[in-house]
């Protein structure tokens, strides 16, 4: 009995030993891979690239955080707080699938699928940007920031696609497990630099990649599109901040003009982009995740509507909210504060129900699919981006709000 008991033991154990190797295999494989040969002397002679990384035009402060910061960070973090998630599923919508796949037409429609991960129909083309279909945002699927809702499509019921854009390699917006499933496709890839190399280690062909630097631009039919600034950071382990470079993306088309925004602090580059490339129709731009300890690298929604206005935008279409719980902020908070601005504001926002097509030529969607919790008004919780000149700030801030709500303070 005790032989048949210490086989047991060390069965449980070996099971054991092979489960945390698998994982520990699959979490190094995510990691994606660092650029070498051609594609890092491409990166090297990058006006952007400076002392062996990447750098923003418009230095942020998190640069200068230390050990002592981190540790402060990571111990709000471990603080509970049960409106940072939802109580149960948010009020989303399956996205119809037969809709989906019928042939592309002239109308100017996107699906939201939560977070970054938006289908873009323009002037015949499928684009589909930063697509995240795993539980969780993280190199491990058994710890990280969970999904809030299912996937509101299989990656197999996804029409055929022209395009796929990706704004930069954290793993809230690079999925390894996404990406190797779409590999086999017939669809380009458009990245910044760099980000190939983590596509070609998840078996993307490097024929279907196209690296990009800020600035410089591709035609796809008749829709050009372009590498535009942005100001954050890379990397997806400890040793590889800023080894390849963080992008937004402007589509100009014959009729339409969008701008996907990917991450960004506030950064005078907006008013740049707008000029290059707008007005445009519509802008996808970030408006959660933002912290005061981390102002340059995320907006927040007041910060996103003076980006808006210095991009020459229409309507606003906010992102990067409503699927994994990535700040101290609760969870709702991004889009009640945007409803702020829609009320007192000179602002057009569309609120969709995520999986819903949405036709941008009809009136503004504005569907209130999350519920009421508590939340911070923008006075409580302030984000504001350092070294912004004050003369452009000016610029591009609307004037003082009427009125701002006293409800939702916690």
């Amino acid at each position: 009995m005790k032989r048949l008991t210490r086989w047991r033991s060390v069965a449980r154990l070996r099971t054991g030993a092979s489960v945390l190797a698998t994982a520990t295999a699959a979490s190094c494989a995510s990691l994606g891979a660092s650029p070498s040969g051609d594609r890092l002397a491409r990166i090297e002679a990058s006006p952007n690239y400076r002392k062996g990384e990447f750098q923003n035009r418009l230095r942020v402060s998190t640069a200068d955080y230390g050990l002592m910061e981190f540790l402060d960070i990571l111990q709000d973090f471990l603080k509970f707080d049960p409106n940072r998630e939802p109580r149960s599923v948010p009020g989303v919508q399956q996205a119809d699938v037969a809709n989906l796949v019928a042939a592309p037409s002239d109308d100017f429609e996107v699906v939201w699928f939560g977070h970054s991960t938006l289908l873009i129909e323009i002037e015949g083309l499928r684009i589909l940007t930063d697509p995240v279909w795993s539980d969780r945002s993280s190199p491990f699927q058994f710890v990280g920031p969970k999904r809030f809702y299912e996937p509101l499509v299989e990656l197999v019921d996804l029409p055929p696609l022209d395009a796929i854009l990706i704004s930069h390699d954290h793993y809230d917006h690079l999925d390894a497990d996404t990406i190797r499933q779409l590999a086999s496709l017939d669809v380009q890839f458009y990245v910044p630099l760099g980000v190939g190399a983590h596509l070609e280690s998840w078996g993307v062909r490097p024929a279907k990649i196209i690296e990009m630097d800020w600035w410089q631009e591709q035609s796809l039919g008749q829709v050009r599109i372009a590498c535009t600034p942005t100001r954050h950071f890379s990397g997806r382990g400890v040793a590889d901040r800023n080894k390849t470079l963080w992008a937004s993306w402007a589509l100009v088309g014959q009729q339409r003009r969008i701008y996907f925004g990917g991450d960004s602090g506030l950064f005078p580059g907006f008013s740049e982009i707008g000029d290059r490339y707008g007005p445009f129709d519509v802008t996808f731009l970030e408006v959660g995740a933002y912290n005061q300890r981390w102002p340059d690298v995320h907006m927040g929604p007041e910060q996103a509507a003076i980006a808006h206005r210095a991009l020459k935008g229409n309507v606003l279409f906010p992102i990067h909210w409503g699927l994994f719980n990535l700040s101290l902020h609760s969870w709702t908070e991004p889009a009640e504060r945007l409803q702020v601005i829609a009320d007192t504001q000179d602002v057009r926002i569309a609120f969709p129900i995520p999986g819903r097509p949405v036709n941008l030529d009809d009136p503004i969607p504005v569907a209130r699919w999350w519920p009421e919790v508590p939340w911070q008004t923008a006075e409580q919780n302030p984000v504001r981006s350092t070294r912004i000149p004050p003369d452009w700030l000016q610029r591009y801030s609307a004037a003082p709000a009427k009125s701002l709500p006293t409800v939702g303070v916690r």
